[in-house]
């Protein structure tokens, strides 16, 4: 897997504000890019994990620390076929 490296300047209140260093920072922005883009429907799950840097079972059982459904886009699915 070939990795590209994206740079994202945080202004250091928000750190600050957070209580964290850039790095940890940083690896919470994946995360939640992760999820946000697989909420979505921007990414499957394992894409997601992949971006997260996380298994796809870590990925699943981690979405509902953010509110996130792991079948949301499965129901979605559903309701489309029976509409």
């Amino acid at each position: 897997m070939t990795l590209q490296q994206v740079a994202i300047e945080i202004p250091e209140k928000v750190l600050l504000a957070e209580k964290t260093d850039a790095q940890s920072f940083g690896r919470e922005i994946l995360v939640l890019a992760a999820v946000k883009l697989f909420e979505i429907g921007r990414l499957s799950s394992g894409r997601a994990a992949e971006l997260a840097g996380m298994s796809r079972i870590e990925f699943l059982l981690n979405l509902n620390r953010y509110k996130v459904s792991p079948f949301a886009t499965e129901l979605d699915d559903l309701e489309n076929i029976h509409a």
